[in-house]
């Protein structure tokens, strides 16, 4: 049996795309790194002690003081041990990938949620963006923004967006149906009944989601390194390749920490409500 031109296929769509649609991924590309720059504009500005103690004090908010002193004591660490700019360069990139996946997956979890056709068409998807080796998302990334942090924030996108999605459906689709009956008996319109009965009731569920988008963006900086996005992952990638073993445990304990504080911060808002 002749072996199927799958990978002529891809690449000739792939042609296609780049040459039609440049004006497309051209926007996109400056949307995407105008984010990333007032992202790290805001958490380089002030001083590194400053952005500490509010960072220790939402945390306080948050979780009293073990969330404060774990927050205080692992950025200082961070400080310390010199890699404050790369980390906040990082930490850019997190939360620029993670807002495009929380603007992009909780429309469609909605969606999904109200529509069996619409979830029945999007799951599939969402089963191969997770089963993809990330390493593949690299390749069209680059070739259609070529290098630096937009395709990082492109690939870490696709490849975090996932349970944003999926728990917001799940969330959406586990209140329970008596109370959507009695927000419709009360005469409440689609609109009022999602924000008011169904967002709050699915809150956690949803945090849940935006909380392993985050991590799973976290876990996309190291590869997104590897075709020019700054950050400690720069740093890990720099060890790596130069068998640094002391230096790469370093860069690595500053992604960790950064991921446990996020962790508890997330974990803390799963916990509260919204505002109604």
């Amino acid at each position: 049996m002749p072996k199927l031109p799958l990978d002529r296929l891809i690449e000739t769509i792939v042609d296609w795309v780049s040459d039609h649609l440049s004006g497309l991924f051209d926007a996109l590309s400056t949307a995407i790194g105008g984010l990333v720059d007032a992202f790290s504009f805001v958490l380089h500005v002030a001083p590194s002690y400053v952005l500490i103690v509010l960072l220790a004090a939402l945390g306080y908010k948050l979780g009293k003081w073990p969330l404060a002193l774990l927050s205080a004591i692992g950025l200082l660490l961070i400080v310390n041990l010199g890699y404050w700019d790369e980390t906040m360069d990082t930490l850019a990139l997190v939360l620029s990938s993670a807002f495009i996946s929380i603007v992009i997956g909780i429309p469609l979890g909605i969606l999904c949620s109200r529509s069996r056709a619409a979830a029945q068409t999007i799951t599939p998807v969402l089963d191969f963006m997770q089963t993809m080796p990330a390493f593949v998302y690299l390749i069209p990334a680059v070739m259609f923004f070529g290098l630096g942090v937009v395709p990082g924030v492109i690939a870490s996108v696709i490849f975090a967006v996932p349970p944003t999605i999926r728990l917001t459906h799940l969330g959406i689709r586990q209140v329970p149906a008596e109370l959507g009956e009695a927000a419709d008996a009360f005469g409440s319109t689609p609109g009022q009944k999602l924000v008011k009965v169904e967002l709050p009731l699915a809150w956690p569920t949803i945090m849940a989601g935006i909380n392993q988008t985050i991590m799973l963006s976290l876990s996309m900086v190291v590869i997104a390194s590897m075709i020019g996005a700054q950050g400690v992952g720069a740093s890990v990638y720099r060890a790596v390749t130069q068998i640094k073993i002391g230096e790469g445990f370093e860069a690595g304990l500053a992604v960790v920490i950064v991921a446990i504080v996020l962790d508890r911060f997330t974990q803390r808002l799963m916990k509260s409500k919204p505002n109604k």
